[in-house]
């Protein structure tokens, strides 16, 4: 455990709400805080609570004389580890952390983490709905909602908490350790801020670092890039997906938890076909979510309930309308190449695909195969669109560029037949033309209710 010393002088290096929380964390328990943000403004609430902290303030940068008499620099997860006053502090022994490196052993009830490439959201989510459904108080946050410094300020109303994890928050995670950990998936992603995936990779792989004989880790048994390296945990490993061994069965839209759970022995079996997690992609979200909800003690009746009125995650495979028989889908939380993979697996080849936005250092050649299998047409949006391109003719399929999201979703719909889906999965951040990818797919959403709208007016949109 980092020790805290009273009037110890901590530095939180980046604002929003990692950063907010790390300085309210810090100056609840007696140290003297600053804040040191690249950003040259900061907004009316951030300035509102660092006056309240006394925290003093660094904008347009991060200087040597600022963190000259630093004694704890408290990284967010966004700011790069590499920063030249990072590692000057470093060569001075001050002690360099993330978030959850400061909440190791601060953490007062067991920890459930979820980490992966894809679906972690969703997984996160369901895991505490699932508990909830079953009695138990939790709390869910970590890289979605509430940041875990700021729920250690009022822990104890939960008795159990759910955290999705990032590659940033783990790489920085210290002594951090989950009593189940959860890796769901590998694919190459945030290659611009690791330098490779392998670097990528190891990062994801620090869940299981820390665990102890009586801790629990749970993988992908499907996934190659999770097979292809053994995790380093001194816990029990248990699997889900479509393999033998695995103790959640994906089985079409059932998932089969095999014996040793229920008090009679048997396996169980949960229906999938009637709830918001019948596609492929959420049949393995579900059996992860599952495997770590039974292992934490759920009833089977609460998990059940809990699985007939799950709503997933906004932007998340969302249904978004239908006009003349053509389906709108957001799912605009795909950033990565894999997330793209996952969403396109659950069709046909009766998609009318909208990506592009701005390339993480994925290798668009890796959606040749998917592209050619599920895809008929692309209509392409922001930096990366001439890079899908060149994916698009390689896979044989046509393509088409936009302006924006309007022009897109206006374009994706002239090209679509009854019967299609037009998708929004972009294999991109969304930076270069919103303001994230929850504005990405607001707008997505927005354009083709007002497509709708014209389409109910009689008007001839294609």
């Amino acid at each position: 455990m980092i020790e805290l010393r009273s009037n110890t002088k901590a530095i939180a290096v980046g604002l929003g709400k990692s950063g907010l929380a790390a300085v309210r964390y810090l100056h609840g328990q007696g140290l003297k805080t600053a804040v040191s943000e690249y950003k040259k403004q900061i907004t009316a609430e951030e300035r509102s609570v660092l006056e309240q902290c006394g925290a003093d303030l660094e904008l347009g940068g991060h200087t040597p004389e600022f963190f000259a008499d630093a004694e704890l620099i408290v990284v967010s997860p966004g700011v790069p580890t590499n920063l030249p006053v990072l590692n000057a502090a470093r060569s001075r022994g001050v002690p360099v952390v993330g978030e959850l490196a400061l909440a190791a052993g601060r953490i007062p009830v067991p920890v459930i983490a979820v980490t992966g490439s894809n679906g972690k959201t969703t997984v996160t989510s369901l895991i505490g709905h699932l508990l909830r459904s079953s009695g138990k108080q939790a709390f869910v946050g970590g890289n979605i909602g509430t940041p875990v410094l700021e729920y250690l300020l009022e822990p104890s109303e939960t008795e159990v908490a759910v955290l999705e994890l990032s590659s940033f928050q783990l790489d920085m995670a210290g002594a951090f350790r989950p009593d189940i950990a959860l890796l769901l998936n590998l694919s190459p992603d945030h290659i611009d801020r690791h330098g490779s995936f392998e670097n990528y990779a190891e990062a994801k792989r620090q869940i299981f670092a820390r665990q102890g004989q009586a801790d629990i880790a749970i993988l992908g048994a499907d996934d190659p890039m999770v097979a292809a390296k053994p995790v380093t945990t001194a816990g029990t490993v248990l699997h889900f997906g479509t393999q033998a061994d695995s103790r959640a069965r994906v089985e079409g839209q059932h998932v089969r938890l095999e014996p040793g759970f229920g008090a009679d022995g048997t396996a169980e079996v949960y229906d999938l076909s009637a709830t918001r997690l019948s596609s492929l992609v959420n049949a393995y979200n579900a059996a992860a979510a599952l495997l770590a909800a039974r292992t934490f003690g759920c009833s089977a009746e609460g998990i059940q309930a809990g699985l007939a009125n799950y709503q997933p995650p906004m932007h998340r495979m969302t249904p978004a309308g239908e006009i003349n028989g053509v389906r709108f889908i957001n799912d605009s939380k795909a950033t990565n190449i894999g997330a793209v993979q996952a969403a396109l697996a659950g069709f046909k080849k009766d998609v009318v695909l909208i990506a592009g936005g701005r390339n993480k250092g994925g290798d668009f050649t890796e959606l040749i195969t998917a592209f050619r299998q599920h895809v008929r047409q692309v209509v392409l949006i922001g930096e990366a669109a001439s890079e899908l391109a060149a994916a698009a003719e390689a896979a044989g399929i046509g393509h088409q560029f936009a302006d924006d999201m309007g022009d897109a979703v206006r374009k994706g719909f002239a090209a679509a037949k009854p019967g299609e889906t037009v998708l929004l999965a972009p294999a991109c951040a969304s930076f270069d033309m919103f303001d994230n990818y929850e504005h990405r797919g607001r707008e997505f959403m927005r354009c083709a209710g007002e497509l709708a709208k014209i389409a109910v007016v009689g008007a001839s949109i294609r």
